[in-house]
């Protein structure tokens, strides 16, 4: 290196290199500054599924009373000349299935046809029911409830005498039976 110390003297950086690099510089001063990526710690996370959970949970709860309180709608305060006919009707009703249980026990199948038809019914008189509470007509739904419970009643009848007229004829065919014998 001694030696050849000269040579190494001879190469030196031009006099412009200050000003290329200074020239960079700048040019990296100016480019727009990339965003850095935020993160999130596990303990914000969290906080924040906590908080949407409690909320929804009270949103549920809220939605829950209030569909609870829907379906105890009283009748006497919409019209009192409905709610005692709808009393009427419905216990009407539930007294004749009681009566074409009883009759009916010696054929389960003609029971469980006529049952089906009443449960359709029923069906009906349940959505109406519970389209009581949010219809902005209450007295009209009250008024289809009470008509579904009459022609319920009016089926019901119907089925008793069908099922009376069938016992009185087996009875009849077995009298007649009897006497031939």
């Amino acid at each position: 290196m001694k030696n050849n110390h000269d040579e190494f003297d001879e190469i030196e950086p031009s006099a412009d290199l200050w000003g290329k690099i200074e020239a960079r510089l700048t040019l990296l001063e100016e480019e727009p500054k990339k965003r850095e990526a935020k993160t999130f710690s596990l303990a914000f996370v969290l906080k924040v599924a906590a908080s949407v959970i409690i909320v929804m949970g009270i949103g549920f709860g809220l939605y829950i009373q209030s569909q609870k309180r829907a379906k105890n709608v009283n009748l006497a305060a919409i019209n009192p000349e409905y709610a005692k006919q709808q009393v009427h009707y419905a216990s009407l009703v539930e007294s004749q299935l009681n009566e074409l249980k009883t009759a009916s026990k010696g054929d389960p199948q003609l029971y469980k046809e006529f049952t089906s038809e009443i449960a359709k019914m029923d069906s009906t008189y349940k959505k109406l029911n519970n389209d009581l509470a949010t219809s902005p007509n209450q007295e009209d739904v009250l008024r289809a409830m009470i008509r579904n419970l009459q022609i319920q009643t009016d089926v019901l009848s119907q089925q008793l005498n069908v099922i009376e007229q069938f016992n009185e004829t087996k009875n009849n065919n077995k009298e007649d039976e009897i006497k031939n014998i």
